[in-house]
């Protein structure tokens, strides 16, 4: 079965970013991929800033990157760029670490301005790690990804702005077209 990992590069604990990559894995997964959010939130700190990939966090992530056919590297824009905390995980895979893989960039920012973060800071250095192919990517507004209500208890996924489903879903379909292969589905009896 195809395996997919999606990589949240947000260090916010109350990210957007990871909620849509978590709304992204659990669409993915629904669609017949084995599918694996990596938030790298919660890998160690002092393991990630010295580069100690045999760390056994950071190891178990390490390979699961290895595993993946497929990978959505998620990230919030910080300053017109990927945050640090996913230049530290990326820094840690060796120069052909996307080798043979298929890669699509997903960037949050508070701005249109920062619409050309995918292709000018991210989409480099993943093409750099060797990736079979990097796809076009989405950007999205913050605002138009809305946190589930926390106040009232609920804990339903992330909503998008009809836009933005759209947008995004037509990257994700992009990126499974790339894949070497397709899901597996399973058949009905």
């Amino acid at each position: 079965m195809p395996t997919l990992l999606v990589i949240s590069g947000s260090p916010s604990p109350a990210s957007r970013t990871a909620l849509l990559a978590g709304h992204l894995a659990q669409r993915l997964s629904l669609t017949g991929f084995d599918v694996e959010h990596l938030d790298l939130r919660g890998m160690p700190p002092d393991a990630m800033l010295s580069g100690d990939a045999d760390h056994p966090e950071l190891r178990q992530a390490l390979d699961a990157v290895a595993g993946a056919e497929g990978i959505v590297v998620a990230t919030p824009v910080y300053k017109a760029a990927y945050t640090g905390l996913l230049k530290a995980f990326l820094d840690l895979l060796p120069q052909d670490g996307l080798a043979g893989k298929t890669v699509l960039p997903l960037a949050t920012g508070g701005t249109i301005a920062h619409l050309l973060t995918i292709d000018y800071a991210l989409r480099p250095v993943l093409s750099a790690l060797s990736a079979r192919h990097v796809v076009g990517g989405c950007f999205l507004l913050d605002r138009t990804i809305e946190r589930p209500d926390e106040r009232s208890g609920e804990t339903a996924d992330v909503t998008l702005t009809p836009e933005a489903e759209l947008r995004l879903f037509e990257a994700v379909d992009a990126f499974i077209e790339s894949l070497p292969s397709g899901p597996v589905l399973s058949s009905a009896a």
